[in-house]
């Protein structure tokens, strides 16, 4: 059973690679972990393919951690880069103390993704790494189209891979092709550690809302993400509405 999971995520891991060519001969590649169990089983899945692909795609990988300064335990977070011999390097940050203390957000998220961005690509540049591999899976890309498109009126959705200019970076997302059901159980079966979240605002977003939506809906429409996922591979632009003409007023 292990073994079919672990397989099954290593070809959609490697068959996302390849499609958008995430991994070269040569880079430099940062997961950046949280502790959570999305950063920590991509870590584990990276690890697989680079010992697979050794001799035909060499490449580095380094784990970084920052430290939001609000007392996670993360020895066990230290202890799993160990066991995988993977280097870690944790960055202690004042991003709590900016959101919750001086800035009293009410709701923090959007200032708190934009803060860690930085203080992880300002990090991934010093440490002179090419690449940023970020956990995001098939149900994060589902939800994050519903929130634009519940929220802020766009279709949209994150890129499997994007070239920052400004710094330099290219942002690869190696499980988007793999679901949240599937990191759960590789999580279990590969005792994987999970370091507990103490922000105060975690499961209190509106990603949590969607994220319950779109788990309804996958009750009476099971193969909701594969769909998804299809869609996203034969979108047409031209399925769409053309760009008004006029363009004065919100609806005219």
């Amino acid at each position: 059973m292990s073994k079919t999971l672990i397989k099954e995520m290593l070809t959609q891991v490697t068959r996302a690679i390849a499609h958008y060519k995430m991994i070269e001969p040569g880079d430099r590649v940062v997961v950046g972990l949280s502790g959570g169990k999305d950063s920590s089983a991509l870590l584990f899945c990276l690890n697989r393919y680079r010992q697979k692909y050794l001799k035909k795609i060499p490449f580095e990988l380094h784990g970084v951690h920052l430290d939001m300064g609000l007392g996670a335990d993360i020895a066990p977070l230290k202890e799993y880069c160990r066991r995988l011999e993977i280097p870690l390097t944790i960055k202690p940050t004042d991003i709590a103390t900016i959101i919750f203390d001086i800035r009293q957000e009410t709701n923090p998220c959007s200032l708190c993704a934009t803060l860690r961005r930085g203080a992880l690509y300002n990090t991934v540049n010093d440490l002179g790494f090419n690449k940023v591999a970020l956990a995001h899976h098939l149900d994060d890309t589902i939800e994050t189209f519903f929130m634009s498109l519940l929220y802020n009126g766009n279709l949209k959705t994150f890129s499997p891979k994007t070239y920052l200019d400004r710094s330099d970076l290219t942002l690869i997302r190696p499980f988007v092709y793999v679901t949240e059901g599937q990191i759960l159980e590789l999580v279990a079966q590969e005792n994987i550690p999970v370091v507990h979240n103490p922000c105060p605002a975690n499961k209190k977003t509106k990603r949590e809302e969607t994220k319950q939506l779109i788990e309804a809906l996958s009750q009476q429409y099971p193969d909701i993400r594969e769909k998804f996922l299809t869609s996203l591979h034969n979108f047409n632009p031209k399925n769409l509405w053309p760009e008004k003409e006029n363009k004065k007023g919100r609806w005219g």
